[in-house]
């Protein structure tokens, strides 16, 4: 008698099939590769697993160049992404995880010490493309688009390129000189950055340049405003013309305490600012309470450490002249609820923080664009708008704004406007299955917590705009890199190779990882129990013969 196994099954879990000995094998071990869940979570598609990996051999330069593949900018996102990378790391279910934004601004540090630059690209395909703002998504899609062989040329209404990088973010998050180099070297490759020029019409400046293709991506610098009552209107200022302002030199006059009017991150960045311009008293207030605020824990936790008050579930009613009126607010079913109990605190002005929105009227009269009930842009799965040849990207665009989804955008964009230049439709590479921590066998690895990066002392801190935090040193660097599972891919640990009992697993040298000898394999599946990070699966065989 025979039995016939043809279907071919992707196996998880030993304990659901027989296991074959000697000559007769149920089961065979194959190779596989899972998609990780930090490359996942990156908005700007960085393959993070493959840099980190040449990050804890020491091969730093290598590493710069795998992560700068998709991100041009790792000095930057080390600084002010907010990492949910490391919100999905594997690890983080085991004792802490992988602090990645540390070890990619150890990365993009070494590469502004040691005066790292990118290749420049020949400009072959004779194609020219407009982008239109140099904030992230702008820059993102010049240096991808420069990659691809296009002419680039970025147009920025602004003093200088950086976009809400420089005038909405502090210096003591993102120094100066950081940003610099990094927009500096993509202009290395040939990029051209026109500054103080405002487009008013894009299909004029398209035509005039003999553009082929224009991506736009202007940014939300229009800060929201709402009718508080004031007998001098001076008093009340908007967050992003404020941080605006003090970076071009212009800080106002907000006298000795100052009222911040709203929750996200900016409102803390606002706080802090004021702070370290002078400002005894900075308080933050915010309709809801500390659960269903939008700025990030650590943002808020930052604040407070630099002597910022928080008051949670107040609204303000109306300014006086060194005072203003705030109503409690409770939190019903997640929403805030005046309470009708008024309180008096004092405030000499009032900086609204209550989010961006985005100035495209200048884009109304082209035909086919069109655009959402809050002004942004409607733009497809190629991330162009109703016009042909024109994309959008960025916070102009209904979609998360900060700067790492916005780098995404432009490298998004960038392949799209590459594949439309030539008459293709740019197709993702379809992903791999994720990996979850639930299928790695960890139970080798010993615990060991994270690094974290130093702080400069809050009383230091609140005195200038120098940098707050401090990076990893190279050691600690490598040791977090080091922390790194690996999820779903092989990194050659000899796991499968020490642990298979009859010889069956074949080194191909370094880079190379192994392939399996069947003529040897009895499919027992210790090699698949071995191997750390799910890099090997046990399927039936096609065809498997029992004599009887």
């Amino acid at each position: 008698m025979s039995i016939s196994v043809n279907d071919l099954t992707l196996k998880t879990d030993l304990s659901d099939h027989a296991v074959g000995t000697g000559p007769v094998r149920a089961q065979r071990p194959r190779y596989v590769d899972f998609l990780p869940p930090c490359n996942n979570a990156c908005p700007a598609g960085e393959d993070v697993q493959s840099w980190l990996a040449f990050a804890q051999e020491g091969e730093y330069r290598k590493a710069w160049d795998k992560l700068t593949e998709e991100n041009p900018m790792p000095a930057i996102h080390g600084r002010v992404c907010y990492h949910p990378c490391e919100t999905s790391c594997n690890r983080g279910s085991v004792d802490s995880s992988v602090s990645i934004h540390a070890v990619e601004r150890f990365l993009g540090d070494l590469a502004v010490t040691n005066d790292w630059h990118f290749p420049v690209p020949p400009k072959q395909s004779g194609r020219r493309v407009l982008v239109i703002g140099a904030g992230p998504s702008g820059l993102s899609a010049a240096y991808h688009l420069a990659r691809l062989g296009h002419d680039v040329e970025i147009i920025e209404a602004g003093p200088v390129a950086g976009g809400m990088m420089h005038f909405g973010i502090p210096a003591y998050r993102l120094p100066r000189n950081i940003l610099r180099a990094e927009i500096g070297r993509i202009e290395q490759m040939g990029v051209r950055i026109t500054l103080n020029h405002k487009v008013t019409d894009i299909l004029a400046e398209k035509s005039a340049g003999n553009f082929d293709a224009v991506f736009i991506a202007i940014g939300a610098h229009i800060g929201k405003k709402t009718h508080i009552p004031a007998r001098d209107a001076s008093k009340i200022l908007d967050a992003v013309t404020f941080l605006r302002d003090v970076e071009l030199g212009n800080a106002p006059n907000l006298g000795r305490r100052v009222a911040i009017y709203g929750g996200g991150n900016t409102a803390m960045d606002a706080a802090r600012t004021a702070k370290r311009l002078g400002a005894e008293e900075a308080l933050i207030i915010y309709r809801r309470d500390r659960e269903h605020m939008p700025a990030h824990d650590f943002e808020a936790d930052e604040a407070l450490t630099e002597g910022i008050k928080i008051h949670w579930l107040r609204t303000i009613k109306d300014l006086d002249e060194t005072t203003m009126t705030v109503e409690r607010m409770a939190v019903i079913d997640g929403r805030p609820v005046p309470t009708g109990e008024f309180e008096t605190l004092e405030a000499d002005s009032v900086i609204l923080a209550l989010g961006q929105s985005t100035e495209t009227d200048f884009l109304k009269g082209i035909e086919r664009i069109q655009f959402d009930a809050d002004g942004t842009v409607i733009v497809d799965q190629r991330m162009m708008t109703g016009f042909p040849g024109i994309f959008a990207g960025g916070d102009m665009v209904p979609s998360e704004r900060t700067v790492t989804v916005a780098t995404g955008h432009g490298k998004k964009a960038a392949r799209n406007i590459d594949a439309w230049l030539s008459g293709r439709t740019y197709e993702k590479a379809e992903s791999n299955p994720l990996v979850t921590i639930e299928q790695l066998h960890v139970w080798y690895r010993t615990q060991a917590e994270a690094r974290q990066e130093g702080h400069v002392e809050p009383a230091v801190a609140v005195t200038g705009f120098d940098e707050i935090v401090e990076g990893l040193p190279e050691e600690e660097a490598r040791f977090e890199a080091q922390r790194c599972y690996s999820c779903g891919n092989c990194f050659e640990c000899d796991g499968c190779f020490g642990a298979c009992p009859e010889g069956a697993i074949i080194k191909l040298g370094k880079g190379n990882r192994y392939k399996f000898n069947f003529n040897l394999c009895t499919g027992c599946g210790v090699c698949y129990e071995q191997c750390p990070c799910h890099a090997i699966d046990m399927v039936a065989e096609s065809a498997v013969v029992v004599r009887t």
